[in-house]
């Protein structure tokens, strides 16, 4: 069992969605938050948020982990601030939503950068603590479509298979290096967080658009019960054993429950105006 009373639980993209979320539920169970995010204002807000309704005072930084520089300068500033980190959620996430030949070279590089890479700095600075210590937790917030392709979605898929290969070769890895390290990978549908705003769903009663308040209970409850891998709804549990279907089968049962129309009418996230948030590399998102 990992102990979030006491700990200090940092968070990427922690300045909204399930970030914010998952910053709120460690709060109450009584962690010592840390906050990431490049967006000043929301993270400001967040922390206050914190304190008022936990009573818990948090630390907000801001850190644009696609920069690993930044990520191992803030990382020593947090270090000597706060102490070393117990728990890591590696939230944070962009995506573009467009076709592939619609997606520019700095498009991809971001989602790469923000959903993939950015896993590789922060581990790289907060693991040693943890191997040191023989005790912590490593979180990767992936997607549901790490392990499903899906159209529209080339670069944001690539990004999370990867970040789910990551979570799955570290765990290894930790087994025998400090098996008291604990990993656990979230892969969850479409959450209505705002960031995937105008997806749709042929099965709400199967494939549902989660709640993010629902998806970060869960997450909090996997890191204290050492749960390694979360999927939701559950019938994402089904895909890798659908693998062994003939391709064409494969990709009739994905086109039958609407997974590759799904993006047809994404908008993204909204600005206060009712503009949509440009997606990829003009914006950080939170998933």
């Amino acid at each position: 069992m990992t102990t979030i009373a006491g700990s200090n639980v940092l968070i990427t993209g922690g300045a909204s969605g399930i970030g914010r979320q998952v910053a709120l539920k460690a709060a109450a169970a009584g962690a010592r938050v840390v906050l990431w995010d490049i967006d000043e204002e929301r993270l400001a807000s967040v922390r206050d948020e914190l304190l008022r309704v936990t009573r818990s005072p948090a630390r907000a930084y801001r850190c644009d982990v696609s920069d690993r520089r930044s990520v191992y300068a803030v990382a020593d500033r947090v270090r000597s601030e706060v102490g070393a980190v117990n728990v890591l959620v590696n939230n944070a996430g962009v995506v573009s939503g467009r076709p592939f030949l619609e997606c520019s070279d700095a498009q991809i590089e971001r989602t790469i950068a923000v959903n993939t890479l950015a896993h590789f700095w922060t581990c790289k600075a907060f693991l040693p603590d943890m191997v040191r210590a023989g005790t912590g937790h490593v979180v990767t917030i992936a997607s549901a479509a790490g392990v499903v392709g899906v159209a529209r979605m080339a670069d944001y898929s690539a990004s999370k298979w990867a970040a789910v290969g990551f979570d799955e070769a570290l765990r290894m890895e930790l087994r025998q290096l400090a098996p008291g390290v604990k990993t656990t990978v979230v892969c969850p549908y479409f959450v209505d967080t705002g960031m995937f705003r105008g997806v749709a769903t042929r099965f709400p009663w199967l494939l549902p658009i989660l709640k993010e308040e629902a998806v970060a209970e869960q997450i909090v409850r996997a890191i204290a019960r050492n749960r390694p891998r979360v999927m939701m709804p559950p019938l994402v549990y089904f895909v890798p054993p659908l693998r062994i279907l003939p391709v064409r089968v494969f990709d009739a049962v994905a086109d039958f429950l609407g997974i590759n129309r799904s993006m047809d009418e994404f908008v993204g996230r909204l600005e206060a105006g009712g503009e949509a948030r440009p997606q990829g590399p003009a914006a950080e998102e939170k998933p």
